[in-house]
């Protein structure tokens, strides 16, 4: 049986202050949730520090967009190998909004996906 998760898309609503507190509140209701992992994906200025502060094996690093190529001239973008350094497990691909706003194609999806299996992202 696979095992469940609980996944919160910060998206540009959290500070370093803001993502410091709800960490340190989801550390403490984590026993609430067994069986389930908690994912929270904030903004990509949060990752590192939020990586510092998880310290619970349940609880994992999102990130909420990704660029397929492992680095290059791409203004703005993050690649899968600065995820992986900043401590990410997984991320979000192919999300509404960046179709709507960002004119993300699925062709441009289809090469997140490759590249995040490739680099261990979920």
């Amino acid at each position: 049986m696979r095992k469940g998760w609980i996944g919160g898309n910060w998206k540009m609503h959290k500070t370093l202050k803001d993502g410091i507190e709800t960490v340190e509140k989801l550390s403490e209701s984590v026993a609430l949730l067994r069986g389930s992992d908690i994912v929270i994906f904030p903004p990509f200025t949060l990752l590192y520090p939020l990586k510092e502060l998880i310290d619970l094996p349940h609880i994992y690093l999102g990130a909420q967009n990704m660029h397929w190529e492992e680095f290059g001239a791409y203004t703005g973008e993050i690649s899968p190998r600065m995820l992986k350094d900043a401590g990410v497990s997984y991320v979000i691909i192919g999300h509404s909004e960046r179709r709507k706003y960002f004119g993300e194609t699925d062709e441009m999806i289809n090469k997140k996906i490759i590249s995040a299996v490739k680099h261990g992202l979920n």
